[in-house]
Formats: structure tokens, sequence, C-alpha cells
């Protein structure tokens, strides 16, 4: 994510660059022309960002290879997100800075403005009007994001300002980009986001992301196999299929929207789906109240690249599955009992806090029974120390699968840093 992101906002500096930057009209004293080429530039840079978030928030599947799974494209559009309204406040920030450059070096040497007619100029000043306040509201926007204690579901609803923002930015950046940037590569790469990232606003504006994926069912069933464990069964008429460790967006309610679960069972071809739900918020926390046997249920997807398939044949294989972390393991074991002379080679460290009163132990170890590949070792972390790098004996290079708590996740990985080590973890953080 970071070395795409580094490289998306160079090669859109380059591009800038190779333009030869904001046009000089006229000449000017270098604190002037510094100012002139910033503006230009974090402006650029700002849109092409949020022309980016837009697109990945349609969540194309024809970009999860790419990326690594729709978890990772969630979390580069949360960065670039971030990056976008840093570089629109740092725009900004450049556009205030006239009066400190009067102070200290004069009006002397600054450069005119482009100016045309009087209904090109009022369309101009109204595109910079939009422009700032949509700025205010992204920089307002980035506040309760970050803030996780400011509830989902009002945050959710919050987020659907987004493309009317993007499209304020749209008008912005046509009206105050250079004339001479429409002649070149710099202004046909703006066109191109424009063109995109309105598609992309528009879509979500009428309800059209996902629109393809979703498929209408029902509940079949729910329990709860142990305390702050839902277990919700869905039975969908034309489910298309999918790989073991996927996972969907469930909307059970209109009013809360769609949230993402991993699906808990393998796909034999009957459209009957599994969920292990763990209570972590307030919305799963109540779900097994507000969800009833019966009632309909829209599925969207699937989506995710956590897939064994992906593994390297030369490499050994560690899973490790923490809590309801397993998920993705119980939907990988089922697909492998039909062949289990064909299951994969692997350890599975499944780590709980006690197993005698965890719902899941024993159906993993019975799935685990068939495949005698699989080798399980089960850590209660109630009588014994908890898993530790050395104790998984990594000593080349292996391909390691994680399922679990974030800081569980970023200890191992740190830990197995100086192996040859392929570290796989879905990132559900879709805010």
């Amino acid at each position: 994510m970071k070395t795409f992101l580094a490289l998306y906002v160079a090669g859109v500096a380059l591009i800038w660059a190779l333009a030869g930057g904001a046009p000089d009209q006229g000449g000017g004293a270098l604190p002037w022309m510094l100012r002139h080429q910033a503006l230009y530039l974090t402006g650029l840079w700002a849109f092409s960002l949020m022309s980016l978030i837009m697109l990945l928030a349609t969540r194309p599947t024809w970009l999860e290879r790419a990326f690594g799974g729709l978890d990772k494209m969630y979390r580069t559009h949360k960065w670039a997100g971030i990056l976008a309204i840093g570089f629109a406040a740092l725009h900004w920030l450049v556009e205030m800075s006239d009066d400190i450059i009067k102070a200290l070096w004069g009006r002397a040497g600054r450069l005119p403005k482009e100016h045309g007619d009087g209904i090109f100029e009022a369309l101009r000043d109204m595109a910079e009007e939009l422009g700032e306040w949509a700025i205010y509201a992204l920089l307002a926007m980035l506040v309760l994001t970050l803030w996780k204690r400011f509830p989902f579901h009002l945050w959710r609803y919050l987020h659907k300002a987004m493309p009317v923002l993007y499209l304020a930015l749209v008008i912005h950046a046509a009206f105050l980009a250079p004339v001479a940037y429409w002649s070149q590569p710099v202004g046909w790469m703006l066109a191109v986001m424009a063109a995109a990232g309105s598609t992309a606003a528009l879509m979500a504006l009428t309800g059209r992301i996902g629109q393809r994926r979703r498929h209408a069912g029902t509940v079949a069933a729910v329990s709860t196999p142990a305390a702050g464990v839902t277990e919700v069964v869905c039975q969908l008429a034309d489910w298309p299929g999918h790989r073991a460790g996927q996972f969907v967006f469930l909307n059970f309610d209109r009013f809360e929207g769609p949230h993402p679960f991993t699906i808990a069972s393998a796909d034999a071809g009957d459209g009957r789906l599994r969920f292990e739900i763990k209570a972590l918020g307030d919305y799963t926390e109540t779900l097994a109240r507000r969800v009833q046997a019966g009632q309909p249920v829209t599925v969207e997807g699937p989506y995710g690249c956590f897939d064994h398939s992906r593994a390297r044949t030369c490499a050994r294989q560690i899973w490790v599955a923490a809590g309801v972390g397993v998920t993705p393991f119980l939907a990988w074991l089922e697909s492998m009992q039909a062949t289990p002379e064909h299951a994969l080679s692997a350890d599975l460290y499944y780590c709980v806090r006690n197993r005698d009163t965890d719902p899941f132990v024993s159906r993993v170890t019975d799935l685990c029974a068939n495949l005698p590949a699989v080798r399980l070792t089960v850590i209660s972390t109630d009588r014994e120390a908890p898993l530790s790098v050395e104790r998984m004996k990594v000593n080349g290079a292996a391909d390691v699968w994680f399922c679990g708590p974030k800081a569980f996740g970023a200890a191992l990985r740190e830990g197995l840093s100086r192996w040859r080590v392929r570290f796989h973890q879905e990132a559900f953080e879709m805010r």
C-alpha cells in the first residue's frame, strides 16, 4: 500500500513536471513563483488522490488480485483519503500564504491571475468557493473517521456526502486549472481522473455500488454457540459460489446498511452460507436479538483473496487463527474434506482463551482428524503461554496465513521479519 501510494503521488508529480509545472504568466519573484508552483502541485495531488478513492469505493473486483483483496483496497482507500485531505489542507494554506509573502517580500513580482470574460470569471469564483467549502467538509470528515468512538452508523450516513464533495472538487479543478493544461498530458490526466471519479460518484449516489454482486436470500437459522458469538445461516437462491476464505457484505436492515463478514463454510453448491459473528461493537453485540430466522437478507459478494491456493509450493504453510478468526480456516478445512489426500500440508495453530469453553475447538479438531496433512495445535492461554515465533519454529521460506486480533498479528509479523516469510492477513477496517 505504501509503495503504491508513493508511486502514484510520484507519477502525478512527474506528469505535472513534464508539463513544466504551473504556467508562468509573465515571470515573477521567487517567493511568488514557489507559491504558484506549490498551489497547483498540491491541488493536483489532492484531486488525483480523491479520484483514486472514489474509484476504489466502487469495489472493483478487477482490481482485487492486484491489491491482494478488497480489504487491502479499502485500506488503500482510507490512506489515500487521509493523504488527499492532507494535500487539500496544504493547498488551502498555500492559497492563504499571499498575505505572509506580501508582508515579507512585498507585492513586487506577484504573478497575475488568469482571467476570462465575465461569465467565465463568475464561474471561476463559484468554483473557488465550492473548493474551499469542500475542504472544510473533508477536514471534518477526516476527524470523524479517525475518531473511532463516533458511532459507525452515523459515520456511514455522513460518509455518503463524499460523492457530492468530490463533484464539487471536479468543478473546482475544471475551472481553476490553467487553460494551458488541457492541451498537455497533465490536462488529459485530469480529464480521465475527473471522468472516472465522477462516474464512481454517480454510482455511489444512485446506490449502484456492488449492485451486480447482490443476492437476495433469507435467514435460515440463528443461534448462539457461545457467549458473544452469533451463528447465522443464510439461504440464497442464486448464489454463484465462493472460494473458501472469502467474505461478503451482509445487509439485514437497509437503515443499518451492509457489514463485512467472513464465510465460515465451504461452497457446497446449495447456496447455503454460514457465518460465525463475534460481538465486537454496537452492531454485532445486538445482532442475535435483531436477526431472526425467516427474515430477508441481502448478500453482496464474494470478495477477498485470503485463499490458500495462492500459497507457494516450495514454502512451509503456517496457519494461525485466534478466536473468531478461525472462520476462514473452518471454510478451508471443510473444502478439503472431499479429497483429504490432496489437502495442503500445513501447521494450524488455533489460539483460544479457554479450550474447554471455546465453541470451535471440537469442530476444528473433527475437521483436522480427517486431514492428516494438517497438523493442529490448540493453544489455550488460560493454561499455557501465548503463541510465539519461537514455538512456530520458522527456519526458512514460509507462507503464514493469519486471522485474528490486529495487535497479535502485528507482533507475529514483526517477529517473523528476519525470515523469508510472506505474511497474509485480512484487514477488515472499512473505516
